[in-house]
């Protein structure tokens, strides 16, 4: 049980809102059932050894952000449940007040160039989070802190592009050898577009609505443009929950950006990466799988 494991309840809950989206009801629900279903037991497993994490680790703190997304994923998934998706979103919010503090404090003791000899992909799970929350205040009719949230998620997910960006120009091994968790530089864009498209829809035509509009736009190409040198960089290390959200979430984001701008292109996009990430699901589910099987027989054939 590792601080970012809820990143395996990010990943089927997005899927699942995909295959939704394009009709795969029959995929959907099995997933959605799964992910709602070990959202508890995580959180059961993570309360029994609370007391043995290292909170006084930058990398535990932003790890348990994978519980915030997690819970804001669900929560959208079941958004047309309203009781579902306060009682969701509530348990999110609650979870990223309590690891902002912790996470401000960290980056403030290491320092600048502590921060650029640690950082890495999962860093950029406080902006996925935050994002999320925003679109569980746009989905709950409050748009102002929706908005406030979307622009905390991209202001964290800059300064975390920085470090990582910072860290790789300094270390050729890191760019020859990206890890899986390098893809949530795609997937926080990816869901902070999501949450420019909510904002954008909700708001009434004028230049405020136009800004988001455009920034919206301008955060889904920039991910766009980083899917190829990740997959080229990071092409045998795929098969992780960490690069199988920001798939999905990108298809997510391609269907709700079609949606909104009319680009039925997009729509054919985001199908096609549906499937890409429902195939990587099904690898990563296969090699987890073969882990605890390894695991469980290893213990068996112990001596007493």
């Amino acid at each position: 049980m590792k601080p970012e494991s809820f990143a395996a309840i990010m990943a089927t809950g997005i899927v699942s809102i995909s295959a939704l989206q394009h009709g795969y009801g029959v995929i959907s629900w099995p997933m959605a059932v799964l992910a709602a279903a070990g959202l508890p037991v995580l959180m059961y497993l993570a309360a029994l050894r609370w007391r043995s994490l290292d909170l006084q680790s930058i990398d535990t703190v932003v790890g348990l952000f994978t519980y915030v997304a997690a819970c804001t994923v669900v929560a959208a998934r079941f958004a047309e449940y309203g009781p579902a998706l306060r009682i969701l979103g509530a348990m999110g919010l609650a979870g990223w007040l309590a690891l902002i503090p912790m996470l401000l404090v960290q980056m403030r003791r290491l320092g600048p160039t502590g921060l650029r000899d640690r950082a890495r992909g999962t860093w950029e799970l406080a902006s996925v989070g935050t994002s999320g929350l925003s679109l569980i205040f746009v989905a709950e009719g409050n748009m102002f802190w929706g908005f406030i949230f979307w622009g905390v998620a991209l202001c964290l997910y800059g300064v975390m592009t920085l470090l990582i960006a910072w860290r790789a120009l300094g270390e050729p091994q890191v760019r020859r050898n990206v890890p899986p968790d390098h893809w949530i530089l795609m997937g926080g864009l990816a869901i902070a577009t999501l949450a420019g498209e909510r904002i954008y829809g909700a708001l009434p035509p004028g230049p405020i609505a136009d800004a988001v509009r455009v920034l919206t736009i301008a955060t889904f190409v920039v991910a766009t443009v980083q899917i190829v040198p990740l997959a080229i960089t990071s092409r045998r290390q795929m098969l992780d929950w960490p690069a199988v959200f920001p798939l999905g979430m990108y298809s997510v984001a391609a269907f709700g950006l079609a949606l909104e701008t009319g680009w039925n292109a997009l729509a054919v996009v985001s199908q096609v990466f549906f499937w890409i990430a429902f195939v990587a699901w099904l690898a990563v589910v296969v090699v987890v799988v073969g882990r605890v099987v390894r695991l469980t027989s290893g213990h068996g054939l112990r001596p007493e």
